[in-house]
């Protein structure tokens, strides 16, 4: 990924120093291994262990010059550390083990750490949706469909929404992480044909990974899954950035955002097509040959880094377009009570001539006559309505029709779903509700009755 799109976090994760780092060690684990078992002294798995190199800029480089004559990363890696150890103690390295038993096991380590980092940054994105939440639950605005005016909803009620569907982005990411934290140490097929199961138990509790049953690799559906929640964690973004671009349209203007942010959500519309390509890439390595081949490999170099680097950036710009947005509240209630001339009550008048005796098609036909005359006119919608003399209803039950609070008098329901919306650790970091401010006795803050606006 390039620079501009790269956390640091994710950039050490992912660098080549890491990479080597992470075989090192589950190669140093496998020599302590054999010799948990008795196949091997102790003494000499403490000596390759003490002899170990240090993987640093130029131990990358030794590889690097070294893969120019294997043309094979992992024979040149083992070349150059078997070299640092020294004989017959580096002989060791690499025993029983085949090139993928090294590689598998360290990426695992690896994308486990980085969906870490993910989880945490979502935390934050959830909470951020939850806190902003709560302050907008009564600025009612214009619902829309087919984008169109439609009846009256609130800003808070969208910002649940998204609070909701990030928070089961979270749950696919830490689904797809436990599938993620497995190894194999099993040979060229998977048999353990030259390898004790005892040594993949050891190099694998040292890790923190799951030994699991494999061919040569590890089963590709699992990295597919870790995709998968990369994506769609990415359409949730998408979805909250496209609405923040439609409603800061001059035409609308209801929302804004942060000072200075450059185009964000736009970027953020971008960059969620890439993680959806990274899937389509990963479902692709699925179908593997036989018992392996490496048709995977080049396709994991780039998408595996790129998606799981993208997913924080993306994740953390989200959590600040939230965070800063700024909310026109004057003029969504402008646009939703003057710019639809009331037609957004259409429903509720129907209703009410329907409880005055009318039939529903009798209902339908005012309701629609009056619309478009009002519509055609730029007359006030009520207006239309009390000219009508076709309309049985008296001027209390068409102020009701036309009552904002009384469309929106549920609209707490969206708060009392973010009740059952857990604080991640990542979101205790943060300051707001779930922060450090709280306190041990602190009530969650969907049950903060004193914190939600009151809807009008």
């Amino acid at each position: 990924m390039i620079p501009r799109y790269t956390p640091p976090e994710m950039a050490e994760l992912f660098s080549d120093r890491r990479r080597l780092a992470t075989w090192l060690e589950v190669e140093l684990l496998a020599v302590e291994g054999w010799a948990a078992i008795g196949v091997l002294d102790p003494e000499v798995a403490a000596e390759v262990r003490r002899r170990a190199p240090l993987v640093d800029d130029a131990f990358v480089a030794a590889v690097a010059e070294r893969e120019r004559v294997t043309d094979h990363d992992v024979a040149a890696f083992v070349d150059v550390v078997q070299d640092r150890i020294g004989q017959p103690e580096g002989s060791w390295v690499h025993y029983g083990l085949t090139s993928s038993d090294v590689v598998d096991t360290a990426l695992s380590v690896v994308l486990v750490a980085a969906a870490d980092v993910v989880l945490a940054d979502l935390d934050r994105l959830v909470e951020a949706l939850r806190r902003r939440a709560t302050e907008e639950i009564g600025t009612p605005m214009a619902g829309r469909t087919h984008g169109m005016q439609a009846e009256p909803t609130t800003f808070g009620a969208k910002l649940a929404l998204w609070c909701l569907q990030a928070d089961r982005d979270r749950q696919r990411l830490r689904r797809a992480r436990a599938q993620m934290a497995v190894g194999k140490l099993s040979g060229a097929v998977g048999t353990y044909s030259n390898i004790d199961p005892a040594v993949e138990a050891h190099v694998c509790a040292a890790l923190g990974l799951a030994p699991v049953p494999a061919t040569q690799v590890v089963a590709r559906d699992r990295h597919a899954e870790l995709l998968y929640a990369c994506a769609s964690l990415g359409a949730t973004i998408e979805q909250l950035a496209t609405e923040v671009r439609h409603l800061a349209r001059s035409e609308l203007g209801e929302v804004e955002e942060p000072f200075g942010s450059g185009h964000l959500a736009e970027r953020l519309t971008g960059l969620a097509r890439l993680l959806r390509g990274y899937l389509g890439a990963g479902l692709e390595n699925v179908a593997l040959w036989h018992e392996r081949d490496i048709s995977h490999s080049s396709v994991e170099r780039v998408a595996l880094p790129d998606a799981l680097t993208l997913a924080c950036y993306v994740t953390r710009r989200a959590t600040g377009l939230v965070e800063g947005l700024v909310v026109h509240r004057d003029r969504m209630a402008r646009n939703l009570l003057e710019g639809s001339l009331g037609l957004v009550f259409s429903q509720p008048v129907l209703l009410a001539l329907v409880g005055a005796g009318l039939s529903r098609d009798q209902a339908y036909r005012i309701v629609q006559r009056d619309a478009r005359r009002a519509w055609e006119e730029q007359r006030p919608f009520r207006t239309v309505l009390e000219e009508d003399p076709e309309v049985p209803l008296a001027s209390t039950e068409l102020a009701a029709a036309f009552d904002v609070a009384r469309s929106l008098r549920h609209v707490h329901r969206f708060l009392d779903a973010l009740e059952a919306v857990e604080v991640g650790p990542g979101a205790r970091d943060a300051t707001g509700p779930g922060g450090p401010d709280d306190g041990p006795g602190a009530a969650p803050p969907g049950e903060r009755k004193e914190e939600r606006a009151p809807c009008p």
